[in-house]
């Protein structure tokens, strides 16, 4: 029973994060009330509170939810699969069940602008940003056999591996024509894998 009910409570997570990503394309995030979102799922605001303590977090709590899967896949890798061919893929693969291997139409990806410019959300993405660094600073501490209470390295691991990401994003972002996400991905973690060698060499 206590299964079940755990299903429940993460697609009724899942079902509010989506409307209140859905109604801030459609309306703007500013039209966008608490009330709205709830509506739209079917559930009370005092439901949605019960998940969220904003729209902005609602939003911005799909972030940790990837770094979440990120862990749990890099976890799973082959423990004699080298740190860095385990890393890529484990980043990219909350990204690849969407259609982020193929280039987003136009519509889709200003929309998504509008709500990268928004300063409340990078606020709240700061906050995320945070707590999903140390998620994956623990599970790269795990398979390094670090400390990710004492040393530095899964820290420093984690903290470029995000900034990686977050970079394949801003430039997936303002490329215009627009072009497919994952092999960003690819390409920014192959790069820090390397070392981030000199392009004009």
């Amino acid at each position: 029973m206590s299964g079940l009910r755990e299903r429940k409570k993460q697609a009724t997570r899942e079902a509010l994060m989506t409307a209140a990503l859905r109604l801030a394309h459609e309306r703007g995030l500013e039209r966008v009330r608490v009330e709205d979102i709830a509506a739209e799922v079917g559930v009370s605001p005092r439901t949605f509170n019960n998940y969220f303590s904003s729209k902005y977090e609602a939003i911005a709590a799909r972030h940790i939810d990837r770094v979440t899967r990120s862990v749990a896949a890099l976890r799973a890798r082959p423990p004699e699969e080298p740190l860095w061919e385990a890393l890529t893929e484990a980043m990219v693969e909350p990204w690849a069940p969407a259609r982020t291997d193929v280039a987003p139409d136009p519509e889709t990806l200003a929309s998504i602008r509008m709500l990268a410019d928004e300063p409340a959300l990078r606020a709240e993405s700061l906050q995320v940003v945070f707590a999903g660094n140390n998620e994956l600073a623990a599970a790269v501490a795990e398979r390094t056999g670090t400390d990710a209470a004492r040393d530095l390295y899964p820290h420093l691991v984690a903290v470029a591996v995000g900034s990686a990401v977050q970079a394949a994003v801003a430039h997936w972002l303002r490329s215009d024509p627009p072009v497919p996400l994952v092999p960003l991905l690819r390409e920014a973690l192959r790069a820090l894998a390397a070392g981030l060698p000199d392009p004009s060499l």
